[in-house]
């Protein structure tokens, strides 16, 4: 295996991910054949790797070793992106978004239908915390601390008081107006990029006031992050961001877009970002790569 640092934004970081993630993601076996099938087009049917890439440059940042040496750290980067891969599966089902294409190809419940596309959902959610317990039962007592403490954190970043949370607001409709906008941002989608960091920064020994750093660091990109898919959904390209564009104003969807404009959104994205930036200045590890994949995050709608 080759061995090497995130010492930067690395392109070959989510092909050298998904030959990782191999190692981890439980296989139904010959029983149920199209579950693995199922699972395996959303799960590795491309993405930029974003939260398996924080989480690792975050573990880097505090312990100063390759993310690659940790067996409970890739197990556990395995099993974030498993959640988010089953969020994006119910997100996309006709009860919730209802979309029809995602990263350039069509979305699980089309090619496999509403059922399996559910019950390959639940499949990636249970098995993520399968992959991390698994992971704990070989680790050392100190690591496997750490580690129940992190799985701790990702258990509820995924839940009501989380991503789950944030979602239901979004199909309730709850968020009409800007607070509760902010609120359904943080949890919808800031709450996975905090279990990143903060399950990162954790495994590898950092300090309470450091992790609280990191989450706080990882909410303000959340927000900003979600922000711009609000812009992307009215000036980005389909072709280039792999999924339907307009669908916001389809559903009569409230966004930054519609309540401050694109300029407003804009400037409030990167306001988030900067935020994101000073919350990085006082840790005690090196954030310098950290800070790199967060400043990258300002071109995303261009």
């Amino acid at each position: 295996m080759v061995i090497w640092m995130i010492s930067e934004i690395n392109k070959n970081f989510p092909e050298v991910f998904e030959e990782c993630m191999k190692e981890f993601v439980p296989q139904a076996g010959l029983d149920t054949p199209v579950i693995d099938e199922a699972v395996s087009y959303s799960l590795f049917g491309g993405g930029k790797r974003l939260r398996p890439m924080l989480m690792a440059v975050s573990y880097e940042a505090f312990s100063g070793r390759p993310w690659e040496e940790n067996r409970v750290l890739r197990a556990f980067m395995t099993a974030l992106e498993m959640i988010h891969t089953y969020s994006l599966i119910h997100d996309d089902l006709p009860a919730m978004d209802d979309d029809d294409m995602r990263r350039g190809k069509r979305t699980n419940h089309i090619v496999f239908g509403e059922d399996i596309a559910i019950l390959a959902g639940d499949a990636l959610l249970n098995g993520a915390f399968e992959v991390m317990s698994g992971a704990l039962l070989t680790a050392d007592p100190d690591e496997a601390r750490r580690g129940v403490r992190a799985l701790a954190y990702i258990a509820g970043c995924s839940g009501v008081r989380g991503m789950v949370g944030g979602q239901a607001i979004d199909i309730s409709g709850y968020a009409w107006k800007e607070n509760r906008l902010i609120d359904m941002y943080e949890k919808k989608t800031g709450c996975l990029l905090a279990a990143a960091m903060t399950a990162g920064s954790v495994l590898a020994g950092a300090s309470q006031e450091d992790v609280g750093r990191m989450e706080k660091c990882a909410f303000k990109t959340g927000v900003a992050f979600q922000v711009q898919d609000d812009l992307l959904d009215v000036t980005g390209d389909a072709e280039v961001i792999g999924k339907p564009v307009g669908s916001d104003e389809k559903r009569d969807q409230v966004t930054f877009v519609t309540l401050r404009g694109i300029e407003g959104a804009e400037k409030y994205a990167d306001e988030c970002l900067d935020e994101a930036m000073k919350c990085l200045e006082d840790i005690s590890g090196d954030p310098a790569v950290l800070k790199k994949i967060i400043a990258s995050l300002s071109g995303r709608r261009k």
